[in-house]
């Protein structure tokens, strides 16, 4: 169970995020939060990353590891992709 409140997640996601953002822009890409629920990130993949082959792996051990590392270990990452519709 994750000891934080989706609001008290938000900040540190967004500086978590912030420090993955470049390594998927040097590729052409780039990602969107789109909100947080139970523990779980939501981001839409965007440029390059949308439709990319790789893009699972890039969830799974690029920003989700990252997450993890820098915020807590339950964290986990959904990708939205581009033009679904998404509330939490």
């Amino acid at each position: 169970m994750i000891p934080f409140s989706d609001e008290e997640l938000l900040g540190p996601v967004k500086a978590s995020l912030d420090t993955i953002r470049p390594m998927l822009q040097n590729d052409g890409g780039d990602m969107e939060l789109r909100g947080i629920k139970n523990g779980v990130v939501y981001v839409t993949l965007t440029g390059h990353c949308h439709g990319c082959a790789a893009s699972g792996q890039t969830l799974k051990f690029g920003v989700e590891r990252q997450l993890r590392m820098d915020i807590h270990p339950e964290l986990s990452v959904v990708n939205i992709p581009q033009g679904e519709k998404f509330e939490l």
